[in-house]
């Protein structure tokens, strides 16, 4: 059973030095030792429900499609023809009719990858087919979610997140469905958005309306180290709801009862998935760093497909107030970037409530030393 603690830094716990919010060199570091190393969030399966169904997504340099095969699986397959490099797809989603085919010199690929057809290239001595499928990376799924990782040899999913795995069964997230998406372009690095989730230390100035539903104190965590931080805050009123008429409106979901009913669960997993856990919705954002001063985030929002059925099913109760929340949350993530790139900004002091905070920095820094 899973033990809920307040958070707390060790004496002495302070932020990260300028550098690591502002050096080209560190951000270019962080591609290669974090970005094309770890299991990265790309996407929800529906989004590749049926044979030939795709889309795209970038992970630094390399754009990837994510596409289902005849055979019913999941690849993610790197958007570049074995010919001369060229990107093959350029629409960001869609559905392949039952191949895909280069636009520059029609080397035609399988869902799977493999090389069906290379025109005029049968004179080519030694020229073998099978020698040039497209290129891979690891894919693996997740509660409905899709993964992707560039390394050559991945640690294997289910060992990376062995700690979540079945941790939140109760939601049945797999059965959801994405009700709205909206993605926003922030002048911030990556860490400090992650940062910022990490904690309400800030909660009664920047969210006037979040700390009137949830204290901003009453954050326990069950999740203290490592690459993935998070636990749950309490709301203040019982059958409360974290939306704009503080009221419930949607059934709870799968099998959440008891306290869970009055808890909100936020987890970071390291390094750019934020998932939150509502009684009845679940949110997730998803981070793609584009350089060392702007992301993009986009934050989705899962209802039950039945609740979505219901003729008088609404999301703007919810999502207008996540959408509020979260833009004040960018606009002093902003701020953040802006003020630690002055010359007069020093590592500062975390308090107890940034405890989170701390432990993040720690991996970090343990992932780019290693």
């Amino acid at each position: 059973m899973a033990v809920f603690t307040k958070t707390s830094v060790p004496r002495g716990a302070h932020t990260l030095p300028q550098a690591y919010y502002t050096s080209r060199d560190i951000f270019e570091q962080e591609q290669e030792r974090i970005f094309a190393r770890r299991w990265l969030l790309v996407g929800r399966e529906e989004q590749a429900a049926s044979a030939g169904e795709y889309f795209l997504t970038t992970i630094g340099r390399d754009n990837l499609i994510i596409v289902r095969g005849q055979d019913g699986r999941l690849r993610a397959l790197y958007n570049v023809c074995r010919h001369r490099g060229t990107r093959m797809c350029e629409q960001a989603s869609g559905k392949f009719l039952g191949s895909i085919m280069c636009p520059y010199h029609a080397w035609t690929y399988n869902l799977d990858g493999t090389l069906l057809a290379a025109r005029n290239m049968d004179g080519v001595p030694d020229f073998d087919k099978a020698r040039y499928p497209l290129r891979q990376a690891a894919l693996a799924t997740w509660e409905g979610f899709i993964f992707i990782n560039l390394a050559e040899r991945p640690e294997p999913f289910e060992v990376a997140f062995a700690p979540l795995l079945g941790r939140f069964a109760r939601w049945h997230i797999a059965q959801l469905r994405v009700a709205r998406t909206i993605e926003y372009d922030l002048r911030c690095n990556w860490k400090l958005i992650v940062q910022n989730y990490s904690e309400c230390y800030h909660c009664p100035l920047v969210h006037p309306a979040l700390d009137k539903l949830t204290p901003y104190d009453s954050g326990r965590n069950d999740l203290l180290e490592g690459p993935f931080l998070g636990g749950y805050m309490t709301l203040r009123v019982s059958g409360s709801r974290m939306s704009m008429s503080g009221k419930a409106y949607y059934p709870p979901l799968g099998e959440v009862a008891g306290d869970e009913l009055d808890r909100v669960y936020y987890y970071a997993i390291f390094p750019t998935m934020l998932l939150s856990l509502e009684p009845d919705y679940v949110m997730v954002h998803r981070i793609e760093p584009l350089a060392v001063d702007r992301s993009i985030v986009t934050c989705q929002w899962l209802f039950h497909p039945d609740t979505m059925a219901r003729p008088d099913f609404d999301t703007s109760d919810a999502v207008d107030f996540w959408d509020m929340t979260n833009r004040q949350d960018w606009h002093v993530c902003e701020l953040s970037q802006e003020g630690v790139a002055s010359r007069a900004y020093t590592p500062g002091p975390y308090a107890n409530q940034e405890g989170l905070l701390y432990q993040f920095d720690r991996y970090y820094r343990s992932v780019m030393d290693d």
